[in-house]
């Protein structure tokens, strides 16, 4: 069986989509009216400059601080524009050794809030996989603070005594600043 084309695998269909890392950005953003890149414990967000701009649309960093201010972000740029614009919701995930993805628990716990928040203010034609993270999330609220000290990327930072990064990244929906790309980085907004 053929292998699918890009075009195919955009979710076009969706107000709010979900996708992992530079490849998921790639395939989900076209068509998006926003991009919000979800990194929660390696917050590098300027690694994600050069493959972000091209698409021409304001990009917004979400974490499990931010999530809801994130979110109320994304509804004042739609009022702005005074239409929908649909949301393409990216986590960062990790890298390997070899280079490949590493999907990282917190990035999507992290996704999963955004995309509750955002159903929450009514943007909420969400794809499968955006409803699949949200509902992540939702089930595994209350042992958020366990699984980001249990999961691998914090064990990495543990390992060189930076715990403490992980129970500050761990802290739920206590920040209103919201990183916005202009001119090619990351302002707090």
């Amino acid at each position: 069986m053929p292998h699918p084309q890009p075009s195919e695998r955009t979710q076009t269909s969706y107000e709010v989509r979900f996708d992992w890392g530079i490849e998921g950005l790639r395939s989900t953003a076209p068509g998006a009216g926003v991009i919000v890149i979800v990194d929660v414990l390696s917050p590098d967000h300027g690694r994600w400059v050069a493959d972000a701009s091209p698409f021409g649309v304001p990009v917004v960093a979400a974490d499990l601080r931010n999530y809801s201010a994130a979110a109320r972000w994304v509804l004042a740029h739609q009022q702005q524009l005074g239409r929908r614009a649909n949301v393409a919701v990216i986590a960062a995930g990790e890298r390997r050794g070899d280079g490949t993805l590493r999907p990282a628990v917190e990035d999507q716990l992290a996704a999963g809030a955004l995309v509750g928040a955002l159903a929450g203010l009514g943007i909420d034609a969400c794809s499968p996989e955006a409803a699949v993270v949200a509902a992540s999330f939702d089930a595994m609220r209350r042992a958020v603070g366990h699984l980001l000290t249990a999961c691998v990327s914090a064990r990495e930072l543990a390992a060189v005594d930076r715990l403490d990064d992980v129970a500050i990244a761990a802290q739920l929906d206590v920040s209103d600043v919201v990183p916005v790309m202009r001119d090619g980085v990351f302002r707090a907004e």
